[in-house]
């Protein structure tokens, strides 16, 4: 196969049930949705961690987040690395070594003060988790193009649990056109880029990486009316898990309700905040409908590889939580993967993969190999039809936002086990309880699946080197003796 351009795509706590290709039945997202008609739809894709700088962390290592260090937001950070070590390996070295244009526009939330300059990559800092409504580069480009500045009216409030006052921004209408919205400013500094990569392209035929990351469908959901109006209410069914009464689950989760108010939204008022945020996914797939169809117009979609992702979910009221946090729900950790490869068949995956087999992917994709150390692996042949042995689990980590919280998690393709050093540990059933509602994992019926899972994450964690399988070698049940002694496994590490 000879290299390939890549046009990375990514969003911000995107659920994987807004878009038509994972069967939204309402939901209009014909880019992303043709995308997927072309290329593969992972159907079990899922984040290493989620929360925002971890998972780009890890996308741009190719690490899991232990091993990297970057364990949560710079913003609540707590005591963890701010900054890429610099001995550790970065998706952006090899690419530009072996000569390819790589810019990225957008969220970076990789580091707090290293941008993508930083890494020789052409595109601008902006740093921070939410739009950046007031970065120079934004007000410039509103003056430029004579747009308003950025408003809101109508803003969506929680109410803090402690009675001191509203609790968090959740939405507001954007008194801004689409044409003005951080959404459109990202797309059109990436065509800017991409205009220059496909002259460089059809000149002297080098190649490029070039990324958009778009910082919605995050909430605040502050859109323009168009989109905010889009859905009707009344279509928008509430997630079945709205159900949810924390019995036998950790604490953690009922306070972390309180935190985001959850509960102060009746049915009516879920129902409205669900549908402008399948409004702001709208928003967001017209905008990659521009980069797509400049792609073509480009002369570039034979010769570019298309990748869609998100660095984690959104619970948006799912389990009467909000935003994200400590609880490895399904809502937060799988995430929409599509990948379109030209000349690749037009298929949907079941595999377990994750957002670090990316990095190897991309690599594979521009004639390199993956880099060392790299904990994920290439998914070129899954997507080129093959189906060579995989694994048939995934585990994913947990270190806090907000506050610290250490949570591991593994799942195959009915169970799900979440171990919680510092609470009750859950176990669902996903095969009868798709919605994670009922915490088995004292029930003695399931004893030999708590066992064989536990079992597995132990082995797990062991094989990478997280340090979270030493609290597990004496606390987890995991049988008779000693954790650590399970098949030996120890010893041949030690």
């Amino acid at each position: 196969m000879s290299a390939r351009n890549v046009l990375f795509l990514m969003t911000d706590q995107h659920r994987v049930d807004t878009l038509g290709c994972y069967g939204n039945p309402l939901a209009r997202t014909p880019a992303l949705d043709g995308l997927a008609a072309e290329g593969t739809r992972f159907d079990r894709f899922y984040t290493p961690t989620a929360i925002c700088t971890p998972a780009r962390a890890s996308l741009f290592t190719g690490l899991h987040p232990f091993r990297h260090g970057l364990l949560v937001n710079p913003e609540r950070n707590g005591g963890a690395r701010d900054e890429v070590a610099d001995e550790h390996p970065v998706l952006a070295a090899p690419l530009l070594d072996a000569g390819y244009n790589m810019g990225h526009v957008g969220k970076w939330h990789i580091g707090r003060e290293r941008g993508p300059e930083f890494y020789r990559m052409d595109g601008e800092h902006l740093p921070g988790a939410l739009n950046p409504f007031h970065h120079p580069s934004y007000e410039r480009w509103l003056a430029e193009n004579g747009h308003p500045p950025f408003a809101v009216r109508d803003a969506i409030f929680g109410k803090a649990p402690n009675e001191s006052g509203r609790g968090h921004l959740i939405a507001g209408r954007l008194r801004q056109p689409v044409e003005a919205t951080v959404e459109a400013f990202l797309a059109d500094r990436t065509l800017d880029l991409l205009e220059r990569y496909a002259r460089d392209f059809h000149d002297s035929g080098r190649r490029f990486v070039l990324s958009c990351h778009w910082y919605g469908p995050h909430l605040p959901y502050l859109i323009p009316d168009e989109y905010y109006d889009m859905y009707d209410p009344e279509q928008v069914p509430l997630p079945a898990s709205m159900a949810e009464t924390f019995a036998g689950k950790p604490d953690v989760q009922r306070r972390y309700a309180e935190y985001w108010s959850a509960d102060h939204f009746d049915a009516d008022a879920w129902r409205k905040l669900i549908a402008v945020y399948w409004g702001y996914v709208t928003m967001i797939d017209d905008q990659i409908g521009r980069l797509l169809t400049a792609l073509r117009e480009l002369g570039l979609w034979d010769d570019t590889a298309v990748m869609f992702t998100a660095d984690h979910g959104e619970f948006t009221g799912a389990h009467r939580l909000n935003d994200k946090g400590p609880a490895m729900y399904e809502d937060i950790y799988r995430i929409p993967g599509i990948v379109r490869v030209p000349g690749a068949p037009a298929q949907a995956v079941d595999e377990f993969v994750t957002l670090i087999d990316l990095n190897p992917t991309i690599l594979e994709l521009a004639g390199l190999p993956a880099q060392s150390p790299c904990d994920g692996r290439s998914l070129l042949p899954l997507i080129h039809g093959e189906r060579p042995d995989w694994p048939q689990e995934v585990v994913a980590e947990f270190h806090g936002h907000h506050f610290p919280y250490s949570q591991r998690m593994i799942r195959n393709r009915r169970y799900k086990l979440v171990f919680n050093p510092e609470s009750v540990h859950e176990l669902y059933d996903l095969e009868t309880d798709p919605h994670e509602l009922h915490n088995v994992y004292t029930a003695p019926s399931y004893a030999d699946v708590r066992r064989d899972m536990t079992t597995r994450l132990y082995r797990e964690l062991l094989r990478r080197g997280d340090p979270a399988y030493t609290w597990m070698s004496y606390m987890a049940d995991i049988g008779g003796g000693r954790a650590a002694d399970v098949d030996g496994v120890a010893d041949e590490v030690a």
